[in-house]
């Protein structure tokens, strides 16, 4: 039979062409929010990348801007802060070695290092001995004793000064040959001894975690062959929990040497009497000026030590600070 309809059939094509003309008037009709919104649900990883860039852009701001107005000041010749913006007014490099000369700077720079490293020393040594008991022995009231150690971690540290202060400034006869007076005032004991108690929690907590992870036939294979306790641990124990190890280190160093409550409550002020670099910086603030550029110039010459330790010890804190993250 015949099809009596001989006429091209364009219902089809009229059809497609209309729809495709209302998804262009939509495209139009749509703002840029709501193109990039389509954008981004079509493709995530741009929005993961956008949000990377985002945080990282305003973490590097926050976290250098402060160091960067620092160096203009340091810069900027004194009486002529008021004119700075983002630019330092002036240049004046000789402000780095202007700090040595005003004061023996130097002296306050090496106090707070041997300050930092004693007192790393004494929380290493303790912390080890009692993280391996907490990590790696069973004994009743374990856990209660841990949690205490962490509770006493939580006080600030202006509720311990005042017995410290009058037990540092009692005078002991067995003391009169090394200090002088008896007392322990004006002395390294004076810092060591509290920073150290007070820090001495963070490192417990940390290296009973590491010391936990290691199996117990290391340290069997090492007793068998006639190490005691103590040499398993300097030998087996520490060497294999280095990333633990360091970074307890480091952050009770860094910790430490930017200490400024016991530090200035203990010590007169003086570079001869062992006060820390913040003493030294505060210095430059006289009763009728304040020698800002030189506070500057002090501030970032003290944190050369502090950058150099995290740029070589990096990788042990980051592997320190993730172990543990993943289940094996």
């Amino acid at each position: 039979m015949r099809d009596t309809d001989s006429s091209p059939r364009t219902d089809g094509g009229e059809t497609g062409t209309a729809i495709l003309e209302e998804e262009s008037d939509a495209e139009l009709d749509r703002g840029p929010f709501q193109r990039w919104v389509d954008e981004s649900i079509q493709n995530p990883q741009k929005v993961y990348r956008a949000m990377f860039y985002t945080a990282a852009i305003f973490f590097l701001v926050t976290t250098l801007f402060p160091f960067y107005w620092l160096l203009m000041v340091a810069l900027t010749p004194e009486g002529q802060l008021q004119d700075i913006v983002f630019t330092p007014n002036g240049f004046n490099p000789g402000v780095f070695v202007e700090v040595f000369q005003t004061i023996p700077f130097h002296w306050y720079v090496f106090n707070s290092f041997v300050i930092a490293t004693a007192s790393t020393i004494v929380v290493l040594v303790i912390a080890s001995l009692a993280g391996y008991a907490f990590g790696r022995l069973e004994f009743p009231g374990k856990v209660p004793l841990l949690l205490l150690v962490l509770v006493i971690s939580f006080f600030p540290p202006a509720a311990f000064f005042i017995p410290l202060n009058d037990l540092f400034n009692t005078q002991f006869a067995v003391l009169e040959p090394i200090t002088g007076d008896g007392t322990l005032y004006n002395t390294p004991g004076a810092m060591v001894l509290p920073l150290s108690a007070i820090f001495m929690p963070l490192a417990i907590f940390i290296l009973t975690t590491f010391y936990s992870q290691i199996p117990d036939g290391l340290e069997d294979a090492a007793r068998v062959e006639g190490t005691t306790r103590l040499g398993a641990l300097f030998r087996v124990i520490i060497p294999l929990s280095a990333p633990g190890v360091a970074t307890a280190g480091v952050l009770t160093f860094i910790a430490v040497y930017n200490e400024f409550f016991f530090s200035f409550l203990m010590t007169d002020g003086q570079p001869e009497s062992w006060a820390p670099l913040l003493e030294g910086i505060l210095a430059y603030q006289g009763q009728y000026e304040v020698l800002y550029h030189l506070m500057a110039a002090s501030s970032i010459i003290g944190v050369i030590p502090v950058a150099i330790l995290v740029v070589v010890a990096q990788e042990k804190i980051v592997s320190g600070l993730t172990a543990g993250a993943l289940k094996e």
